[in-house]
């Protein structure tokens, strides 16, 4: 299997390990990006989303190959297993907050509204009477993290959950009108966590929907609840991310990044690629290296 051209860490810069169940972690923004001259570089999180409070200043986002620019106060919303990369405003403020992809899935199913929030990542910004709110959430959960008291678990939470409503009633969510139900949150989950360890194996959906436990019919409307795509698009989608990346940031061929996302043949995927972004693959790459 070809490696990933993007570095993927634990927190930024430490090496991969496994995340623990209900990891939360926050830290000051200055605490990695001053060291870094105010720049991070392009990286991924396989199994931690962030949270990040720009309090005072601004800069640009990195999420893949889109590039979003924003400025304090707002929330940088970046789900699990999204290449990011931030150019920060030189003395920007404001705190990261980190959390494990199992324990956000716990959260969101308890309510449906917050199941899109972490669906793409965005910058939400936030009316300047709601800066201090977003702060003391993070604080709070700064305090409680800090020590081991009674119901100390309880009080992150609360912070935490304090703070994605936040976020929720400043965000653009798109046409959400149905976000499903608990129990189809948890299938396209499922699905999602599948789809992402074996997507390059090019499988039909129904081997997918098998391996879970459900009908075609049962996924395919859970999908369209929960993710307004299909399974097969959802699919399709992962494999156009992985080739993304790799005509981004590595200097593997055209041919060679076809097989390494699963295609049997290179002009096939050529045509695929074109197919669903609109130009090939080679085109792609070179409108973005000029």
């Amino acid at each position: 299997m070809t490696a990933s051209p993007v570095p993927s860490f634990y927190l930024y810069g430490e090496p991969q390990r496994s995340v623990a169940e209900g990891f939360v972690h926050v830290e000051s923004l200055d605490d990695r990006s001053r060291p870094s001259e105010w720049t991070i570089r392009p990286h991924v999180h396989r199994d931690l989303n962030h949270i990040i409070l720009i309090a005072e200043g601004g800069g640009a986002m990195q999420a893949e190959e889109a590039a979003v620019r924003f400025d304090a106060p707002c929330l940088l919303l970046i789900p699990a297993g999204i290449v990011h990369g931030f150019t920060w405003a030189s003395e920007s403020r404001g705190a990261v907050v980190t959390i494990a992809d199992s324990y956000l899935r716990h959260l969101v199913l308890r309510d449906a509204d917050l199941v899109p929030l972490f669906a793409h990542p965005q910058a939400v910004a936030l009316p300047r009477s709601d800066r201090a709110a977003a702060e003391d959430a993070i604080t709070r959960m700064d305090q409680e993290l800090s020590w081991a008291g009674p119901g100390q678990r309880a009080a992150v939470e609360s912070a935490l959950l304090h703070l994605m409503v936040l976020a929720l009633r400043h965000a653009t969510l798109g046409q959400q009108v149905q976000p499903g139900t608990p129990r189809q949150a948890a299938l396209v989950a499922r699905l999602r966590e599948r789809i992402d360890q074996r997507f390059r194996l090019r499988e039909p959906v129904s081997a997918h929907a098998r391996a879970l436990g459900v009908s075609l019919t049962a996924l395919r409307q859970a999908c369209a609840r929960v993710a307004n795509s299909s399974p097969a698009q959802m699919l399709d989608d992962r494999a156009l991310l992985e080739a993304r990346r790799m005509l981004l940031y590595s200097q593997l061929s055209v041919t060679d990044i076809a097989y390494a996302v699963g295609f049997e043949d290179p002009a096939y995927f050529s045509r695929f690629f074109a197919r669903h972004v609109g130009q090939p693959p080679r085109s792609w790459r070179a409108a973005r290296e000029s």
